[in-house]
């Protein structure tokens, strides 16, 4: 339900926009002073604001001073109520951020109006900018930016896809980063020959593409659905802003660049100088610790170790088929199970 905050020193003028709102659907919240209206806006957070401006202990204009300045009160659309309507009152509150003022006395239908047509607005930008055009603004005075933008993200609309469903596809333009609500997700490459390899893997909690966002290239790999997974999406301009405003966001997005860097690097001295075995061992090692459901235990196909070590499907066979043998591993319907995890992970080049 809509909530309307209704701040008036005249009882009569109080009570008769209440019932009129109360009856037009509203939840009202009433106030008989400015101070008494900040505290009320302060807790209740209504969707939009009715305020004298001639009130005791705090004029509308101190109201609506502390109010913009207050990141959970600052987007409220902002209506005046006032007898006074000299162009010099119109232009101070406009300043300070008032969107509308109605001139006492006024009928029921120009309060309406008045009030569907912020709300009709405030509406239209909340479905241009997703569910957090607010939240974005909120984001960028708080301390812990990261732990916000996380907030922001689960707010909006989210994107169901389901088990090996593209996300996004090489060479598609980049229009902004994905949160990974729940699931899994991989990226790959695509040789001239069509073999898969897998450049990225990402769970619950994860961003994906931090590493393309800010190149101006396309994508450079595609992202792909392991199970039925539930994203978020920031577009490129938002998130431009809160990197610039907001510091620590762009520090935490650095070290996951750095990390995923040191990552490739690791890997790319694996296919360059390790076995076959031990490049396949280490890979089901990287699985289960990031996707396994406990520490020993990974649901995954032959062509994702395949993709992932760097071989062919039919050297993944053989392989496990081995590390069976030898009792490292037990594998059931695209289950392994880790038997022993110090010997697979010191398993001989």
């Amino acid at each position: 339900m809509i909530k309307i905050l209704i701040i008036e020193d005249n009882d009569n003028i109080r009570e008769n926009i209440s019932e009129i709102l109360d009856l037009s659907g509203y939840k009202v919240f009433a106030a008989a002073n400015g101070k008494t209206g900040v505290e009320l806006a302060l807790k209740n957070e209504p969707d939009v604001i009715l305020c004298d401006i001639m009130m005791p202990e705090m004029d509308g204009y101190g109201v609506l001073y502390i109010l913009s300045k207050t990141p959970q009160t600052q987007n409220i659309p902002f209506i005046f109520l006032t007898a006074k309507a000299e162009r010099t009152d119109i232009r101070k509150g406009m300043e300070l951020g008032a969107d509308d003022y109605l001139t006492k006395p006024f009928d029921d239908a120009e309060l309406l109006r008045a009030i569907e047509c912020r709300i009709k607005k405030k509406e239209a930008q909340q479905l241009y900018y997703g569910h957090t055009a607010e939240n974005l603004d909120t984001l960028i005075t708080h301390k812990d930016g990261l732990h916000k933008l996380k907030e922001a993200m689960l707010e909006r609309s989210n994107r169901q896809y389901k088990a090996h469903q593209n996300i996004h596809y090489e060479g598609d333009h980049v229009i902004g980063i994905y949160y990974i609500i729940s699931g899994k997700v991989k990226t790959v490459k695509h040789t001239e020959e069509g073999r898969e390899l897998i450049t990225g893997m990402y769970k619950e909690g994860d961003y994906l593409d931090i590493n393309i966002i800010h190149s101006k290239n396309p994508y450079n790999d595609t992202a792909v659905t392991l199970e039925d997974t539930t994203l978020s999406f920031l577009p490129i301009d938002q998130l431009d802003k809160l990197l610039y405003l907001h510091p620590d966001i762009g520090t935490r997005f650095i070290k996951i660049l750095a990390k995923d860097i040191r990552e490739k690097e690791e890997r790319l001295l694996q296919l360059a100088y390790m076995s076959v075995r031990k490049r396949i061992a280490e890979a089901i090692i990287k699985l289960t610790e990031r996707y396994g459901s406990d520490s020993n235990t990974v649901k995954t196909s032959r062509d994702d170790l395949a993709a992932l070590s760097g071989t062919s499907p039919e050297t993944v066979s053989r392989t496990l088929s081995d590390f069976k043998e030898e009792g490292l591993i037990e594998k059931n319907a695209g289950t392994i199970h880790i038997l022993n995890f110090n010997r697979l992970t010191s398993l001989k080049n």
